[in-house]
């Protein structure tokens, strides 16, 4: 077992800390290491996903973090063709909430959705992804070309 030494803000580790005080966690290690289990096992289902998929990525952001607005708007540029629409909420003074529905290959949408989490300054994400069947031609029975 190796020490290692993180910064982790004040409110993610008092959350943090309740968690383990309402789990019954003897101490911090234990509880980080079971969410950064839980963490990898949920990050290696996603990078399994094959074909194609839709997804809802969810994350808050500090809306004033340096450059953060920018970074975020290039990135999505860059990805046009996964991106179908985002919704933008003000949580508070600091927070904004956005959540934006993703279309295309699993891997490109993970690899995505990844990128967008691991900002620096967005506080929290998480990715739900569907995955779709590409329609082999057949038309449904109701007739809609969805």
């Amino acid at each position: 077992m190796q020490r290692i030494t993180i910064t982790i803000e004040d409110d993610l580790l008092a959350e943090i800390d309740a968690a383990a005080e309402a789990r019954g966690y003897q101490n911090r290690s234990e509880i980080i290491r079971d969410l950064t289990r839980a963490g990898l096992q949920q990050s290696a289902e996603n990078a399994d996903a094959t074909g194609q998929c839709v997804a809802a990525l969810v994350y808050v952001y500090d809306h004033a973090a340096r450059d953060l607005s920018k970074r975020l708007v290039q990135s999505f540029h860059g990805h046009h063709d996964l991106s179908l629409a985002t919704l933008h909420v003000h949580l508070d003074d600091e927070s904004c909430m956005e959540v934006t529905a993703l279309k295309g290959a699993s891997g490109d949408v993970t690899h995505f959705a990844e990128h967008i989490i691991a900002e620096r300054g967005v506080r929290y994400g998480r990715v739900v992804m569907i995955p779709t069947k590409k329609s082999g031609g057949r038309k449904r029975a109701h007739g809609h070309g969805h």
